[in-house]
């Protein structure tokens, strides 16, 4: 499981999966992904693929699940399960031509329909507990199919002109719960024999 640093770190693998994937763009310089939040002026020398996380859900396929429980050397603990969410990023080429940021999503869309799985060594960020190193965790990755509609809303909530753009969405990301709730082990029983009620 993951805590409170799953969404950093769910970004950062992301962003570290499109750097080994576009490295192999020719000419150099190679264009870089990076994380923003598409306000501040972003490089074209040498290009970039901004990478930018515009909405975190509750995946609700995973609402209403039973309490966890954990035998510990005191009793049993119950908790709540993980809170399961699901990341949405657009994925925007800046490279000042538009062949280059073409060929720039044209790679990433490659890359991520050949590994849409993250898992193990691929995780970049915190160890567990605290984050995704480390974790038994599995992280999906699959395109997003916005509407040309949809697209354009996001781009106006952030007061921006339309780009081309891909979107993506990952999940599902656990953040596991810190708040437990000690049950003590049954040492004993009772029986209280039934009387009927006519005798």
């Amino acid at each position: 499981m993951a805590g409170m640093g799953v969404i950093a770190d769910v970004s950062d693998t992301l962003v570290a999966a499109l750097n080994q994937a576009l490295s192999v763009l020719v000419p150099a310089p190679a264009p870089q992904a990076q994380l923003t939040d598409l306000q501040a002026t972003i490089s074209t020398n040498p290009a970039t693929l901004a990478v930018f996380l515009y909405e975190v859900n509750e995946d609700a396929s995973t609402r209403n699940r039973a309490m966890v429980r954990r035998v510990t050397p005191g009793g049993l603990e119950l908790s709540k399960p993980p809170l399961t969410l699901v990341l949405k990023y657009l994925l925007v080429p800046f490279a000042g031509d538009v062949q280059t940021e073409q060929r720039m999503l044209g790679r990433a869309m490659q890359a991520l329909y050949e590994h849409p799985i993250f898992s193990g060594p691929d995780f970049q960020g915190s160890p567990a507990p605290a984050g995704l190193v480390g974790s038994a965790e599995v992280l999906a990755t699959t395109l997003d199919p916005l509407s040309l509609d949809e697209r354009s809303r996001i781009w106006h909530a952030i007061q921006r002109p339309y780009r081309l753009s891909l979107s993506y969405q990952i999940r599902v990301a656990n953040i596991d719960t810190e708040l437990r709730q000690p049950q003590p082990l049954v040492r004993s029983r009772s029986f209280d024999p039934a009387v009927p009620v006519e005798a």
